[in-house]
């Protein structure tokens, strides 16, 4: 063992009479642990609700939405096979999107119809696998269902709860654009019949969309053989925006490709934000951390005068008094972030029991899933975020000591024997 390392371990043992500097240097590990942990925890969170999100987003959307700029897609079907030769690209479903206004009774509401082709879809979205209710293979009318030929439509949790709908319910599909006769506009109305009710988890989703089958949609819309858009699945779901920019290019004037990312830019830029600056904060306790450590090894350099004045007479260089205080200071750092990330892996992989145990003891709800719509409370640990943190607050201690430790070194052996 250096012995630079070996009296650096010795001046960790507080001796009676330097009980306050061991004081010191327990807040100053407890600091570092504390800002470590904490860290651990808040970014293993916020990843946790960033990937739900992102799988609700891609469960309900596809990777990739390609349109025709303000006119219906004709020839749709050689337009699909176009797209599914580009690198990338395994499967594709038209779709057709359309305001409108459900019906029940005396309740009203303005939701987004979709089309789709339920053969296709089903490669494409979990749409199929949100359903807690119904499916989507009674779309389409049952000619052998006697005279009952109504069609079927699709609504999420949230939008039945407000119309007061359930299965085999009856609902009024009605479109502002309607059919010009002598007395003016008159509404297009169609009834349509619930036969699945979704849950996507998300309130936004769940309360204004309902689906209905690509050829009631057309027909409804009076759109004839033409879709809104092409909705595509990709393999790399973190590289659309490349393959959307070569769509644009070799598709021609007209067609417009958007990819996931695109239309949930908004929301996906506030989570990275938000992560980055929660970095920057909780990053904060462990500076702060850093000043005990530098406190710690001032009063640690004030009270071992005599010895760095000796150990100068034996021939100790300058650089060796520094490694002594430098490896005292970093063992402090190196603990208190062994102890951070071990709580913090402790709390972040058991959370949600923790959430629970904690209401059950206090009484409080402190994370409704009637609010929050998440059937779980998310929490995933990354590798790279631990490394990251773990790197980060050695370093910091690290720097926190150099300063105290070049003034040991500077410490001559006559001027602080001086007064001895």
């Amino acid at each position: 063992m250096p012995f630079e390392l070996f009296i650096g371990l010795r001046y960790l043992k507080a001796k009676r009479k330097s009980t306050f500097i061991s004081i010191i240097t327990f807040i100053s590990t407890a600091g570092v642990t504390l800002g470590v942990m904490a860290l651990i925890v808040v970014l293993a969170v916020m990843t946790g609700f960033e990937a739900d999100l992102k799988e609700k987003i891609l469960g309900t959307n596809a990777h990739i939405v390609v349109i025709k700029s303000g006119l219906p897609m004709e020839n749709y079907r050689s337009v699909m096979d176009k797209l599914k030769s580009f690198k990338g690209v395994e499967a594709a479903t038209p779709f057709i999107y359309n305001q409108v206004m459900l019906s029940s009774g005396k309740n009203v509401s303005g939701v987004v119809l979709r089309g789709i082709d339920v053969a296709t879809d089903r490669q494409v979205t979990r749409l199929s696998k949100t359903l807690v209710e119904g499916s989507t293979d009674r779309l389409e009318p049952d000619m052998n269902a006697g005279s009952d030929t109504t069609p079927g439509l699709l609504v999420g949790k949230e939008l039945a709860k407000h119309l007061n709908l359930f299965l085999g319910d009856k609902v009024n599909v009605i479109s502002p654009m309607g059919n010009i006769t002598p007395l003016g506009m008159i509404p297009r109305m169609k009834p349509f019949k619930v036969v699945g009710i979704f849950n996507t988890g998300m309130f936004e989703y769940d309360s204004t969309l309902a689906y209905v089958s690509l050829g009631q949609a057309q027909s409804f819309f009076d759109l004839g053989d033409t879709v809104t858009g092409i909705q595509l699945k990709v393999a790399d779901v973190y590289h659309t925006g490349e393959l959307s920019r070569t769509i644009n290019r070799e598709m021609g004037i007209g067609f417009y490709a958007r990819d996931w990312m695109q239309m949930n830019k908004n929301i996906l830029f506030a989570l990275k934000t938000e992560r980055i600056v929660m970095f920057i904060i909780l990053t904060l306790i462990v500076l702060v951390a850093a000043f005990g450590i530098a406190s710690t090894l001032f009063m640690v350099v004030m009270e071992k005068t005599r010895d760095i004045a000796i150990l100068k007479s034996m021939g100790a260089t300058g650089s060796s008094i520094m490694k002594i205080f430098v490896l005292e200071g970093l063992i402090i750092g190196i603990i208190g972030t062994f102890l951070g990330v071990a709580l913090g892996l402790l709390v972040a992989l058991n959370l949600e029991p923790i959430i629970d145990v904690i209401q059950r003891v206090t009484g409080q709800n402190f994370f409704s899933k009637d609010i929050y719509y998440l059937d779980h409370f998310p929490s995933l640990v990354v590798q790279s975020d631990v490394v990251l943190i773990s790197v980060t607050a050695i370093l910091i201690s690290f720097l926190a000591t150099l300063y105290p430790a070049w003034q040991a070194s500077r410490m001559l052996p006559a001027e602080a024997l001086r007064y001895e």
